[in-house]
């Protein structure tokens, strides 16, 4: 900076995060579930889907034919890092491999799995669950948790 010139604008700070809602319906659920897994099943994937309600319950688990039994696990944490935190895993995977503060992540322990495939699942403008995804490289397990998520909106 030089004389003369502004100082640099500084970055908003993030938006909240939405609020709470009732947990998931039973309907909702399934109607993620089979997005998520017509997704996965158009590629091929053998995947596993866990939803979980607002308040970190499991309400529906599918672990596709041939899916790995250690996914059955990280689907179950992506899907309850996602509602406890109310925002994407992905936004913890990014913050881990940027370094720095990012590496704070580390601390949280088994309450954050910082990996992408955990999508919050948005009713009306409150989370009312989140889908969780593993079993294939986690940019695949993240497009098939956002098609279930997706479902909620049509």
């Amino acid at each position: 900076m030089t004389a003369g010139q502004p100082p640099p604008a500084a970055s908003p700070p993030p938006a909240a995060p939405p609020a709470y809602g009732q947990p998931i319906s039973l309907a909702s659920a399934r109607r993620v579930m089979f997005a998520a897994e017509g997704e996965a099943d158009a590629h091929g994937w053998r995947m596993v889907i866990a939803i979980v309600d607002s308040g970190g319950n499991l309400v529906m688990l599918h672990r596709l034919d041939q899916a790995n039994l250690g996914a059955v696990e990280i689907a179950q944490r992506k899907a309850a890092a996602a509602v406890n935190f109310r925002r994407p895993t992905k936004v913890f995977e990014d913050l881990l491999i940027a370094g720095g503060a990012g590496l704070r992540m580390l601390a949280f322990g088994p309450e954050l799995l910082p990996v992408d495939g955990g999508v919050p699942l948005i009713e009306k403008g409150l989370v009312v669950g989140a889908i969780g995804v593993s079993g294939m490289q986690s940019s695949q397990d993240a497009q098939v948790a956002a098609a279930g998520a997706r479902a909620l909106g049509e």
